[in-house]
């Protein structure tokens, strides 16, 4: 494959045998053929019964991620990333840290009489390198409080495009170096509570910004949630909780959904926030993104639960997972299996709390109805943390299970119907 004039040799085994694409969700079906999740739930959903390399006839249609292979993709993706950085920005020569120190010493001494757009930019080239160089930014003194004075501008949506672009590279550095501050709340008092309306600046540009951008300004909001002040602050403020549920559509960039996602999560806590999200049918939004197998990575998939578990902690949340024909707590028993070790637990507490802790009727018949007791049976018999093993019991006992003698008789049953 060419890239522009960058020539790229895609491994055979990295493509899915349907689509012949790199695989982004390789996942493996019970002949021992992986393909891409997306690509194969297509083939399953149109009715089809075998395996559509070797043409057997699927004893299953489970799907079990390749782990191993996905991380050699994505070894290999960042590989291609870095040289295709490196070969189109040969011309631009590493910035040194001593030049660096130049730059922001003359961004400090000269930051009202030009534009520092250049100088900006250079540093956010630097910072962009390696995690020594964001250290060394945010270590530098007053860096930091420069950067928020330089978003601290009256009447932003009406400034000059250069001033605009001046204040964009700011919020991208400060979210280049905001793990490395050392002093988190100093750093959100900063911005939120200084009299001067920087945070309308950020969430102005997450609404109008390019992707990365967007990204940029969701993990700064993420970062400066630090209590409960802070995030009513922020989740309260006009348009930021429709624009971020706007950008975890299946339709928007990958990295930008797990952003958005980390941000909801961030500021959902206090109970008039959660309320707000729920009347503004996130939990909604959230089932869609778990259900579809294109957009529901790994890590999209354990922030989706995660927020249903911080949602179904209310009345309101509980009675919109139950809701309907039940298909939000189908789509969390899906999931309870064979994602990850957070998926399980986040998808647990979140039907111990609709089933056990509040007893809501519709989730019995929900999860019973999507074979959730067989999966909670399963669970039971794996390597789970004392905590979920003591919901899963819970659990059980709100389903008039006995785990040892339904364990017995599905082992009986398996071996049964097992090939071999």
């Amino acid at each position: 494959m060419r890239k522009d004039d960058l020539c790229i040799t895609v491994p055979t085994f990295f493509r899915c045998p349907i689509s012949l694409d790199v695989m982004k969700s390789p996942v493996s079906l019970c002949t021992g053929v992986t393909y891409d999740r997306a690509s194969i739930q297509r083939w399953l959903d149109g009715g089809n019964n075998t395996c559509p390399a070797t043409m057997q006839i699927l004893q299953n249609k489970d799907f079990i991620p390749n782990r191993t292979l996905q991380r050699l993709i994505e070894i290999w993706s960042d590989s291609v990333r870095r040289r295709a950085c490196v070969e189109s920005s040969a011309e631009l020569a590493a910035p040194t840290r001593d030049e660096i120190s130049d730059a922001i010493d003359r961004v400090k001494i000269e930051k009202e009489d030009r534009d520092d757009r250049e100088v900006l930019s250079k540093i956010v080239r630097f910072g962009r390198e390696s995690d020594d160089n964001r250290g060394f930014l945010a270590g530098k003194d007053d860096f930091v409080r420069l950067l928020v004075d330089l978003i601290d501008q009256v009447g932003f949506e009406t400034t000059s495009a250069a001033k605009s672009l001046v204040v964009q590279e700011a919020v991208k550095i400060l979210s280049l170096v905001r793990t490395k501050i050392s002093d988190r709340r100093r750093f959100s008092n900063l911005i939120l509570t200084n009299g001067r309306d920087r945070l309308t600046v950020i969430v102005f540009l997450f609404r109008t910004g390019n992707v990365e951008l967007k990204i940029d300004c969701a993990g700064l909001l993420e970062f400066i949630a630090v209590d409960a002040e802070s995030k009513l602050l922020i989740a309260e403020r006009d348009g930021l909780v429709t624009e971020l549920m706007r950008s975890i559509s299946k339709d928007s960039d990958s990295s930008l959904i797990e952003s958005s996602l980390s941000c909801l999560i961030a500021i959902s806590s206090p109970k008039r926030v959660k309320l707000n999200l729920i009347r503004e049918k996130l939990i909604g939004d959230v089932t869609k993104l778990l259900s579809d197998p294109t957009a529901s990575s790994v890590s999209v998939t354990e922030k989706c639960l995660k927020l249903l578990e911080i949602l179904a902690s209310t009345k309101e949340g509980r009675s919109e997972i139950c809701g309907g024909d039940g298909e939000c707590l189908k789509t969390v028993v899906k999931k309870l299996m064979k994602v990850s070790t957070a998926a399980t637990e986040h998808a647990v507490t979140v039907l111990w709390s609709v089933s056990y802790l509040f007893k809501e009727d519709k989730a019995l018949e929900a999860v019973t109805s999507a074979n959730g007791v067989t999966k909670i049976l399963l669970l039971l018999q794996s390597n789970c943390s004392p905590a979920v093993r003591r919901m899963l019991t819970d659990l059980l006992k709100v389903f008039k299970v006995n785990s040892r003698s339904c364990l017995s008789a599905y082992d009986t049953k398996t071996t049964h119907i097992m090939p071999f």
